[in-house]
C-alpha cells in the first residue's frame, strides 16, 4: 500500500503533467493561428522548460521514494532481528590483584606451655592462684604439708652425723696405727743392725721385723677405714640434699611469667610425687600459630615474612606477625609446608587455642586473569567458559584453573584480559550462536547495573 507522501507526490506529477498537456494544446493553437514569432518563440521555451523540470522532478521521486522504502524496510528487519537475538550478561575478564591474599587457617598457641607436677607426696596445705590468674616467674602458687619427708630429712641428718662420728674415729685409729707403725719400724731398724755385728740371734731379728710388716698393713687398712668413712658421710651429706631439696618443692611456684590455663587441686587434697598435675601454665604474651602452605605457594613463603593474624570475635582488628620458621619441606601426604607465624600479644588480646585465619601477603610479578565463579561451565573435557566474540557470536574456550576465592577463580591459561565471557550460560546458549550481550558492571555492594554492549 502506498503512504500519505507516495499519494500526495503522485497528485502532483498528475497536475503537473496536465499544466503540460495544456501547455502543448496552446502551443497548437498558436501554431494554427500564428502570432508574431516574438510571442511563439517566448511560449515555447516557457513549454521547454516547464516540461524538463516536470520530467526532472519525476525522475528524482520515482528513485528517491523505492530507495526510502528499501531503507525503511531493512531498518525495520534490523531492529527485528535485535528483538529476536537472546540477551545475555557478560563480563570482562581482568586481572588479579597483584599481591598475593594467601589467607590460611590455624590454630593460636602458647609460645611455652609446661604442667606443673606434684614433686613432693603430702597434702595441699595452701593455694595462691586459680585460673586465668597472671604470674610473674617464681611466684609461689600452693604450699604443700609433707610429714613423711620432714622425717626423711631427720633421718639423714641423724646418718650424716653417725657417718661423720665414724669417720672420726676411723681417724683415729689411723693415727694410732701410724704411730705404731714407727714403733715397729724403729724396732725393726735397730735388730736389723745387731744382727749384722752378730749380738742378737737372726730368729729374734724375724719376729720384729714381722711385727713391722704387720703394723704396716694395719695403717694401709686404717687408711681404707677412713676412706670408707669418708665416702658414707659423702653419701650422707648427698642424701640429705636431695631432701633437702625436694623439701624445697613443698612450695610450687611459677617457672616462669604467664597465665593459669589449669587448676587441679585444692586445699587439702592428696597428692603423689611425679603424677599429680597441680597446675598449667602458658606462657601468653607471644604466641605462635602453625598453618600449612599449599606447595603453589611454598616459594612465596620465606622466614622473616610479614603476616596478618584475624580471629572471627574481632574482625575488624589485624594482628601484625612474623614467619620465624618453616619446615623447609613438604609433608608427603598433604604436599604442605608447616609454617610457624608468632605474634606479640602484650595486651592478652589473644589466648591461646583460638581458631585465627592467617594472610600470608605476597607480591606476584604476572598475577593471573581472574573471572567470576557463575561464569565457569565444567563438562566431561574440562573446565570451559562461553566467550562472546566481537561478532557477538559464543564460543566456549577451555581454560586451565587456579586458585579458587569462591566467587571468583582464577585462570592461568586460555583466556586474554579485556575478553567477554558469559554469566550463568544456560542451556540455550551454543556454539556460534548469535547473542545480545550486556556488559554487566559488578560492584562490590549493591545490586549489578547492566549496560548494552555497542
Amino acid at each position: 500500500m502506498l503512504n500519505d507522501t507516495e499519494l500526495n507526490l503522485r497528485a502532483e506529477i498528475d497536475r503537473l503533467r496536465q499544466q503540460v498537456e495544456e501547455q502543448g494544446r496552446l502551443l497548437a493553437a498558436a501554431q494554427t493561428h500564428p502570432k508574431p514569432s516574438k510571442q511563439i518563440s517566448a511560449t515555447s521555451l516557457w513549454v521547454l522548460a516547464a516540461g524538463i523540470l516536470v520530467l526532472t522532478v519525476i525522475g528524482f521521486f520515482a528513485g528517491y521514494l523505492p530507495h526510502l522504502r528499501r531503507e525503511n524496510m531493512l531498518v525495520a528487519e534490523a531492529s527485528a532481528d535485535a528483538r529476536t537475538l537472546p540477551n545475555v550478561n557478560v563480563v570482562p575478564v581482568e586481572k588479579s590483584s597483584t599481591r598475593s591474599e594467601l589467607v590460611l587457617p590455624g590454630n593460636i598457641q602458647a609460645i611455652t606451655e609446661a604442667p606443673l607436677l606434684a614433686r613432693a607426696s603430702g597434702y595441699v596445705k595452701s593455694r595462691y592462684a586459680d585460673i586465668g590468674d597472671r604470674v610473674k616467674a617464681g611466684q609461689l602458687l600452693a604450699e604443700i604439708e609433707a610429714p613423711e619427708l620432714d622425717q626423711q630429712v631427720k633421718q639423714a641428718k641423724a646418718s650424716l652425723d653417725q657417718a661423720a662420728s665414724g669417720l672420726e674415729q676411723a681417724a683415729a685409729n689411723l693415727q694410732q696405727g701410724q704411730a705404731n707403725e714407727q714403733i715397729a719400724g724403729t724396732t725393726a731398724r735397730r735388730w736389723t743392725s745387731l744382727v749384722q755385728r752378730g749380738v742378737v740371734s737372726k730368729q729374734e731379728n724375724d719376729t720384729y721385723q714381722a711385727q713391722y710388716e704387720a703394723q704396716k698393713a694395719n695403717v694401709h687398712a686404717l687408711e681404707k677405714a677412713v676412706a670408707a668413712g669418708q665416702s658414707n658421710v659423702g653419701a650422707a651429706e648427698a642424701n640429705l640434699a636431695r631432701l633437702t631439696e625436694m623439701q624445697g618443692y613443698k612450695k610450687v611456684v611459677a617457672p616462669f611469667a604467664g597465665v593459669i590455663t589449669l587448676r587441679n587441686v585444692d586445699v587439702g587434697t592428696l597428692i603423689t610425687e611425679g603424677s599429680t598435675l597441680l597446675f598449667r601454665i602458658a606462657q601468653t604474651d607471644r604466641l605462635r600459630t602453625y598453618v600449612n602452605v599449599p606447595q603453589g605457594e611454598a616459594g612465596s613463603v620465606h622466614v622473616g615474612q610479614p603476616a596478618f593474624i584475624t580471629v572471627a570475635d574481632r574482625p575488624q582488628r589485624k594482628f601484625n606477625g612474623t614467619v620465624t620458621r618453616t619446615a623447609n619441606s613438604l609433608d608427603p601426604s598433604t604436599r604442605t609446608l608447616l609454617t610457624e607465624v608468632q605474634v606479640l600479644n602484650g595486651d592478652g588480646a589473644l589466648m591461646p587455642g583460638m581458631y585465627a585465619d592467617v594472610d600470608l601477603a605476597t607480591p606476584r610479578q604476572d598475577p593471573p586473569l581472574l573471572i567470576p565463579g557463575d561464569t565457569l561451565v565444567v563438562r566431561s573435557d574440562g573446565p570451559q567458559v562461553a566467550l562472546v566474540t566481537g561478532d557477538k557470536t559464543v564460543h566456549f574456550q577451555r581454560i586451565q584453573l587456579g586458585r579458587d576465592y569462591g566467587d571468583k577463580v582464577e585462570v592461568l591459561q586460555g583466556l586474554e584480559a579485556g575478553q567477554d565471557v558469559i554469566v550463568n550460560p544456560g542451556d540455550a546458549i551454543r556454539e556460534s550462536a548469535k547473542v545480545n550481550p550486556i556488559v554487566l558492571n559488578l560492584e562490590p555492594r549493591g545490586p549489578a547495573k547492566g549496560k548494552r554492549s555497542k
